[in-house]
């Protein structure tokens, strides 16, 4: 039977270790924790769980503290977890068929809570931490796994309480801005510098950054479907609706399958409306089209994506469309709809127009 090591780097996560070591109870051989400076009592919890423990001094580089823990891992898989992470789907069994029939790198479900305004939220990523030994990290920071194997979507999936009121930005900023300095050109760079400022709101400051890793990026890169994506709702923030409107165009086709591409043409050309309905009139039935083609889709395991997308969130705004256009009965049909799924705003909606 294949062993499979659990690999970790950590600095005072007292709070969340404990969960996160629970979670794997039963599913993997042996755990390898790397240490980077923990003042509080994150090593005894460790410990507690039986893990191997290596203390590291912190370099600013995620991608050389993630080696060691790699190269300190005997088993012959290996699975990676952050602290503020556990498993909520995947049995030993699962990893041991994962672990007999593949040779390839897997990629967790992980889901991710988080606020957008006062609205609790989650979103869904994929990322690799599955993996043969012998792969490894670059990146000083959001590191990639490095590997000539394929990659797969496994059926694992992760609970992430990382990005719940927790403001990273600017010191993942500091670290990618250097990484920037030494490869000007590099697309993943590009696109993660413009991620973070787009969630620091300096939409203006991430427009270029975005811009240039869109003109640079191949159409088979993964996380492409995820820049389209990020870079229409910084143009809506931007309201550079030209450009906007071009990158719907080119990538109708490529993201047809998407529905969170679809979910930002919906609300991109709601705001064309309401900024010059006499202007852009013409796309005016592209408002309901976009947002019954997320319905049609439905939630999606194939990309990232903001859960919603493919159910209550284009059922909501199919209410706010119809009831801009004054239809009551139609507006309430879709907001009953998006509330049957305990959209609280769709119930918000309900309330006040019935009363």
């Amino acid at each position: 039977m294949k062993r499979l090591s659990l690999a970790m780097i950590v600095k005072n996560e007292s709070k969340n270790l404990s969960n996160c070591l629970s979670s794997v109870k039963g599913i993997v051989d042996e755990i390898v924790i790397v240490d980077t400076g923990s003042s509080d009592d994150t090593k005894e919890i460790a410990r507690s769980y039986g893990a191997k423990i290596y203390d590291y001094t912190w370099e600013n580089d995620f991608s050389k503290a993630r080696n060691v823990s790699l190269q300190n891992c005997t088993g012959d898989w290996i699975l990676v977890l952050d602290a503020d992470e556990t498993v909520i789907k995947g049995e030993r069994k699962l990893f041991d068929r994962y672990m007999n029939t593949m040779h390839a790198i897997g990629r967790v479900r992980r889901m991710n809570k988080f606020l957008q305004g006062e609205e609790i939220r989650y979103s869904q990523d994929f990322i690799s931490r599955l993996f043969p030994r012998g792969a490894y990290y670059e990146g000083r920071v959001h590191e990639q796994v490095i590997s000539d194997l394929p990659r797969f979507n496994t059926e694992i999936d992760l609970h992430h309480e990382g990005y719940f009121q927790t403001d990273k930005t600017e010191r993942n900023l500091t670290i990618l801005l250097t990484m920037l300095d030494e490869n000007p050109s590099d697309p993943y760079t590009l696109y993660q510098v413009g991620k973070q400022y787009r969630l620091n709101k300096r939409y203006d400051t991430a427009e270029p950054y975005f811009e240039k890793c869109y003109q640079q990026i191949s159409v088979q890169e993964i996380y492409r479907p995820s820049l389209v994506v990020n870079y229409l709702y910084n143009l809506l923030n931007t309201k550079n609706f030209k450009i906007g409107l071009e990158v719907i165009a080119n990538e109708k086709t490529i993201l047809a399958d998407y529905p969170d591409f679809h979910f930002a043409c919906g609300l991109f050309y709601m705001e064309l409306i309401f900024t010059d309905i006499q202007k852009y009139v013409h796309l005016f039935p592209l408002i309901e089209q976009s947002y019954r083609t997320c319905l049609e889709l439905g939630e999606t395991r194939k990309y990232d994506s903001v859960i919603g997308t493919g159910t209550f969130l284009p059922l909501y705004n199919l209410g706010v469309f119809y009831e801009s256009l004054g239809d009551r009965s139609k507006a309430l049909d879709y907001y009953r709809q998006s509330a049957a799924y305990d959209y609280l705003p769709a119930c918000n909606r309900i309330a006040k127009l019935e009363n």
